[in-house]
């Protein structure tokens, strides 16, 4: 395999169209400027400490003030290490005193219609009654409780009531296999499985408990398991070990004051796939994630008191806890949770939703995007989306055409895209436009939020110049990042902090264009080496997706004697037939589009392509495929275990 002199990596994509706010977004905006902006990400790259020491003393409620900002020792981050605090306090207490007390926190919509709505004096009474529940289980500080549970309110009630008391929670998708959860138990050794007799997914019941019945079989850790009555379909419960959430609620009182927390408490781990097979739990502490989401939240999605906010990821995933429960609910928010698909009982449910609810805000992912048009306009002409006035954009890059129908036909040409950049690891948005600033281009994540300092490094480790791209790496601690990866500190090093020296290396390629805006490039494991050339999968997608017929497509490199690596794609269509004449006239429309170098040297045909139960595309997955090699890596959060079959043999 040949690279280019210093590994820099080919851009075969422009992008040149801007779009910025209107002048009556940018003037009700609390950063409504490029001036603003850039004071701001000056005065905090001057001096980061003095400047995320001063939001966390203004914007977060202290037992103990801390004296002591940041101790940093690569890898190892301290933030606030001194004071003491409470995620949940600052979630629900602090909001009491307040006009907030009244005030929706949670709006609930199940997937059948039924609907719950939650103040904060009621979510308050809930989570301390459900801590209650946890402490007379024998829950300390620092014991693991996973969460299995469908997308409903006590979902957050666990969570909140996990954290006010610093027991560390798990939440595992409710949709992953038995194996998993047991994995997960196990890794951790959890103590108790918090799950659901069931939940409603596309009309069809999902069985919760039956699958953690199977799981709690390999899980000799967890000694009790609390059933949250969801579907009433009558689960089996073993005696002793089993208790109805209801049941237990009755026995406990609302009385639950918060208990002052060290900042560095664990607060949750969150288990991602891992290419070894192994997944692996990322952790995070209390007080620096708890400010960094509370801050990126009301920066990007420029939230003001009356919003009704939308995010459509589930809680089992980093953008349902950073951004559906805790960073919301921090900031006083009205947080929108949807327990259901979005296509059922027809592909118009979120429209719907949207109109029934008059929701201001929706975050939601570009994969769901590329569904609904798929799906067709027809089913957004039906409903009222006037009460928009932003959209965001989470989970993978955003193709520009995706980008351009969104914004045209959900945001009516008026409503800001914040395009945001982040990970499970980096726990809250570091990239994102900041709408009321930050004029948007299609497809890019435009420029980092302030306190966060990217760098984009050749092979060598060396900055490339503009407009290649290179590994993204961060060199400068941040409150929100991961503290570690549970129970393998080695793993954490290797991982993250060994390739680049002093710096947290991402795992993402990046370029920066020459007006200073950021484009993400794919996985480092996703460029693809073309004699010499190394070209971005996203780039070769986007070029794809712009065609008329072509739904979905995922780019890899595949073994080839002659260039090193051929592009191998898979495609998905909206409409017509797979035939040779199409596979053609794609080729021909990827040279038009982004020249020669990028032409697929294979295109496969497929129904279906391989995706987490977020919505990403499985990459590493496909690569096997192309390669002709049987699959050994980690599936755990595939969505259909069947996908790979599939594709095999749609080539047959």
């Amino acid at each position: 395999m040949r690279l280019m002199s210093g590994g820099q990596i080919d851009t075969v994509m422009q992008e040149d169209r801007l779009f910025p706010p209107s002048a009556e977004f940018s003037g009700a905006s609390v950063i409504g400027s490029m001036a603003v902006y850039e004071a701001l990400y000056a005065e905090a790259k001057a001096n980061p400490e003095k400047f995320w020491g001063d939001l966390a003393r203004e914007e977060l409620h202290w037992f103990k003030p801390f004296t002591k900002t940041l101790s940093w020792k690569s890898p190892n981050a301290e933030w606030f290490a001194d004071g003491t605090t409470n995620v949940s306090y600052n979630c629900l207490d602090a909001h009491l005193s307040t006009h907030r007390r009244n005030k929706a926190a949670i709006l609930w919509e199940g997937e059948p219609g039924d609907t719950r709505t939650l103040t904060y004096q009621q979510l308050h009474h809930e989570v301390c009654k459900f801590a209650n529940v946890l402490k007379s289980l024998g829950l300390e500080k620092g014991d693991v409780a996973t969460i299995y549970m469908p997308m409903v309110p006590e979902l957050a009630i666990a969570m909140l009531a996990c954290a006010r008391i610093g027991v560390v929670h798990s939440v595992v998708f409710g949709g992953f296999s038995a194996e998993a959860i047991a994995d997960r138990n196990n890794d951790a050794r959890a103590k108790l499985v918090i799950t659901a007799d069931g939940g409603w997914r596309r009309g069809k019941l999902l069985t919760l408990k039956a699958t953690v019945d199977e799981a709690l079989a390999k899980s000799p850790t967890v000694k009790h398991c609390v059933v949250y009555e969801r579907a009433g379909n009558k689960p089996a419960m073993t005696a002793g070990r089993d208790l109805w959430w209801h049941e237990q609620m009755a026995q406990v009182n609302a009385n639950c004051p918060a208990p002052e927390l060290e900042s560095e408490t664990s607060l949750f781990i969150l288990y991602t796939s891992g290419s070894t097979g192994k997944p692996k739990g990322i952790r995070h502490t209390a007080a620096g994630y708890n400010l960094y989401v509370k801050k990126t939240f009301q920066w990007v999605f420029d939230y003001r008191d009356n919003d009704i906010y939308w995010c459509t990821a589930d809680c089992g995933w980093i953008t349902g806890h950073s951004y559906i429960v805790y960073g919301p609910l921090s900031a006083g928010a009205t947080s929108l949770m949807y327990e259901g698909a979005p296509n059922w009982p027809a592909e118009d449910r979120f429209w719907e939703i949207i109109e029934k609810y008059r929701v201001n805000i929706l975050y939601t992912a570009p994969t769901a995007i590329r569904a609904f048009i798929k799906w067709g306009d027809h089913h957004v002409d039906k409903h009222d989306l006037s009460s928009l006035r932003l959209l965001g954009s989470v989970g993978e890059g955003i193709n520009p055409e995706a980008w351009m129908w969104y914004y045209n036909k959900i945001g009516g040409g008026r409503c800001p895209i914040v395009d945001t950049w982040w990970q499970t690891e980096t726990g809250g948005i570091m990239m994102s436009p900041l709408p009321g600033a930050i004029a948007t281009k299609p497809g890019s994540c435009t420029k980092p939020l302030p306190g966060i300092i990217p760098t984009i490094l050749d092979e060598n480790c060396q900055p490339v110049p503009q407009g290649q791209g290179g590994m993204l790496c961060m060199s400068h601690p941040w409150p929100g990042m991961l503290r570690g990866i549970w129970g393998d500190d080695e793993r954490y090093r290797l991982q993250y902090w060994s390739r680049v020296p002093g710096q947290y290396l991402t795992g993402d390629n990046a370029r920066q264009d020459k007006d200073g805006y950021y484009w993400i490039m794919g996985r480092i494991d996703d460029v693809i080496n073309v004699s010499g050339h190394r070209l971005s999968t996203i780039e070769v997608e986007s070029a794809l997706v712009s065609h008329p017929l072509v739904a979905e497509a995922a780019a890899v490199g595949r073994p080839d004697d002659l260039k090193g690596q051929a592009v191998a794609v898979f495609v998905t269509l909206k409409g017509g037939e797979a035939t040779e004449a199409l596979r053609a006239e794609l080729k021909a429309h990827v040279r038009k589009e982004i020249g020669a170098l990028a032409v697929p040297d294979e295109i496969r045909f497929t129904n279906t392509l391989p995706k987490t139960r977020s919505g990403k595309i499985m990459r590493r997955l496909l690569r096997d495929i192309a390669a002709g090699k049987e699959t050994l890596q980690d599936t755990s959060t595939l969505e259909d275990y069947t996908v790979l079959a599939k594709i095999r043999s749609d080539e047959e």
